[in-house]
């Protein structure tokens, strides 16, 4: 009797945790703010719950939306196109191995590049606070013009508005582009299936960290200096050695955390990270533990996931790490099917913790 009522218990106890796993992966980010605030920008739960209630009602209607990087235009000729467009807010313009300028350039480049784009041409629009210096303004321009030669993208078109003083923190620069998706090549969370291999390409948390010590807010001084790089070559790298790849994505705002959490909810599988794998400088590590922050949930400027099928993650792991941006890529997880729809982060210590959309704004306008 003694055995059947601790089995009756056990199973009991099994059932409640898998009842409260449900009720997690159903809850979806609810809109209740009266106005907007930071955290609406940073990519997590804030920003969902903003984008459910008021851009896709206003926008797509009835009409299913897919949330990805990038829109996906169909020509009459049958050629697709990935269209995408970008702001870019960060404080301070410039930070320890970028600015503002080289963000608005590789930010939407590397929007094209997940999905399997190849970028073809940039615009470039700015709003100007009355005041702002000429000379930061000439230097900020540079460094586009440096970005995207460098990257091989031209800055083709675009637009500046001058606002009051006060009215805009300097400068605010917003970026679309445009480039061509090859024949065949499909990137989606609709491909990604049990079994599946998730890579990082790069040490995570590098570029929040690096503007948050840039802003001397902190008394902590390290060297950490932004990530912030286009990834268009890498992902060719990656796509040569390993053509059936499922999914990729830039973990920018909301990091890497919040972009699996994306990949779960619409994948409706489980997303299983290993918390010893996962590559974080120790300066990152050592300024996020002393802040109270996880590295998971830092921006990241030059860094992607990527899910790759298994038979080919041996090869997708050499490439990647044959090439530059690449060097410290590596397996950080995988893909299962139970419990579906949510992040499940393996301990160092061997338990296991649920890792949820990033709740709040711990680092506003890091890019």
């Amino acid at each position: 009797m003694t055995d059947v009522a601790h089995r009756a218990g056990s199973e009991g106890r099994e059932a409640a945790v898998f009842d409260r796993i449900e009720a997690f992966r159903r809850r979806r980010p609810r809109l209740l703010d009266d106005v907007v605030t930071l955290a609406h920008g940073a990519g997590g739960k804030a920003s969902a719950a903003l984008l459910d209630a008021v851009f896709l009602p206003g926008f797509a209607g009835d009409k299913p939306a897919t949330q990805t990087d990038a829109a996906v235009v169909v020509l009459p000729s049958g050629e697709r196109l990935a269209f995408s467009t970008d702001s870019f807010v960060v404080k301070p313009l410039r930070f320890p191995g970028g600015s503002a300028g080289h963000l608005a350039v590789h930010g939407t480049i590397n929007d094209l590049a997940m999905m399997g784009a190849r970028p073809l041409a940039l615009s470039a629009a700015f709003v100007l606070e009355e005041g702002f210096q000429i000379d930061s303004l000439r230097e900020i321009v540079a460094d586009m013009a440096e970005a995207a030669a460098a990257a091989g993208v031209p800055i083709v078109t675009g637009d500046t508005k001058v606002v009051d003083h006060g009215a805009a923190d300097g400068m605010y620069i917003s970026t679309s582009g445009i480039g061509v998706i090859p024949l065949g090549r499909e990137l989606s969370a609709a491909r990604v299936s049990d079994g599946d291999v998730i890579i990082a390409s790069g040490t995570i948390g590098d570029h929040g960290t690096a503007v948050m010590l840039a802003r001397g807010e902190l008394a902590l001084e390290a060297d950490i200096v932004s990530d912030t790089a286009p990834l268009h070559e890498l992902m060719e790298c990656l796509l040569a050695a390993a053509p059936s790849t499922r999914w990729l994505r830039d973990a920018t705002r909301g990091g890497v955390g919040t972009v699996c959490n994306e990949l779960a909810r619409d994948s409706d599988l489980t997303v299983v990270l290993e918390e010893a794998a996962l590559p974080v400088r120790p300066a990152v590590a050592a300024a996020c533990e002393l802040l109270g922050i996880d590295p998971l949930y830092v921006a990241n400027e030059g860094k992607f996931v990527a899910v790759v099928a298994p038979d080919e993650s041996a090869a997708a792991l050499s490439a990647l790490n044959g090439h530059p941006q690449g060097e410290d890529a590596v397996q950080i997880g995988e893909i299962r099917t139970e419990p579906a729809g949510i992040v499940v982060l393996l301990t160092k210590f061997g338990g296991t913790r649920i890792v949820d959309m990033l709740v709040g704004d711990p680092l506003p306008r890091i890019c």
